[in-house]
């Protein structure tokens, strides 16, 4: 792991929050170390007599894996080298091109500390899926259950990590109409390539529920959706797969991520990833 510190980014940052929470602590999982994770940390330090700095160095990394010491339980859910292979021989993609997606697209890993799937759970969609069901969601809205249940797109209301669980249970837990828990699970983006719920269907699973225990299963499992996904959706004219084998980043960060890909450079952040395992 590297040294990180106050203000530092990346997955790193990411994977210390997750540890923080499953620990007890209440930070907000992302890539930014901001003022909650270093209090959290130095919190941490003194409780186990390190130096009270706020620097997650080897010391402090060393017993924070020592404490968490369940950080193993999703270690044979992970993908290995053949996994990738076998994807790109499936869909005749060079082994570069989909090192290159799995690494940007990713995020590094498809399950948190606890050995369950990485999710975001998304209240407009929740909206939406009751209303496809034939539910009413403005009945449903009250002070308690705005966080999880609104008709526009907000950040406002994500928590991160294992926290975007408890949205999840509590959004499904709103009613025992069965529509609820369906929507529910249709509402939240699933595993390493965070595919949404909703599509389920189209890819071939028989049911949401059928859809999640996959994604609970293992990393390969999270990838074969993933497959699915940029098979059979179209962007311009051209399946999500086809603009990957012209290597038309543009084109696929787009369909793939919405507009907002130029913003987060998804497209040059693939290329220079691909470049990179080319090269290797």
């Amino acid at each position: 792991m590297k040294t990180i510190r106050y203000r530092s980014s990346g997955q790193d940052v990411h994977f210390l929050e997750e540890i923080l929470t499953q620990l007890g602590y209440q930070v907000y999982v992302s890539d930014f170390f901001g003022k909650d994770t270093d209090q959290a940390v130095k919190d941490f330090q003194k409780k186990h007599n390190l130096v009270i700095d706020g620097i997650v160095g080897l010391k402090t990394w060393s017993k924070l894996i020592e404490v968490k010491k369940d950080l193993t339980a999703f270690n044979d859910k992970l993908l290995s080298e053949q996994d990738i292979m076998d994807f790109a021989n499936r869909l005749g993609l060079e082994l570069a091109m989909v090192k290159a997606v799995n690494e940007i697209e990713s995020n590094g890993k498809g399950f948190l500390v606890d050995g369950r799937p990485r999710i975001l759970f998304e209240g407009h969609v929740f909206w939406r899926q009751l209303e496809k069901r034939g539910v009413f969601p403005s009945q449903y809205l009250t002070e308690q259950t705005k966080d999880v249940l609104y008709k526009k797109w907000t950040k406002t209301h994500y928590k991160g990590g294992a926290g975007e669980y408890d949205r999840l249970e509590k959004a499904a837990g709103m009613s025992d109409i069965s529509a609820f828990h369906e929507a529910a699970y249709c509402s939240a983006s699933w595993g390493s390539f965070q595919i949404m719920g909703f599509h389920y269907e189209a890819l071939g699973y028989s049911s949401i529920d059928h859809f999640v225990s996959e994604m609970y299963d293992h990393e390969r499992e999270q990838l074969k959706a993933f497959g699915r996904f940029i098979s059979i959706t179209s962007f311009k004219g051209e399946k999500l797969v086809d603009w990957i084998k012209e290597k038309n980043w543009a084109r696929f960060a787009e369909g793939y991520n919405g507009a907002g890909y130029k913003k987060n450079k998804y497209d040059t952040k693939l290329k220079k990833a691909y470049e990179k395992y080319s090269n290797t």
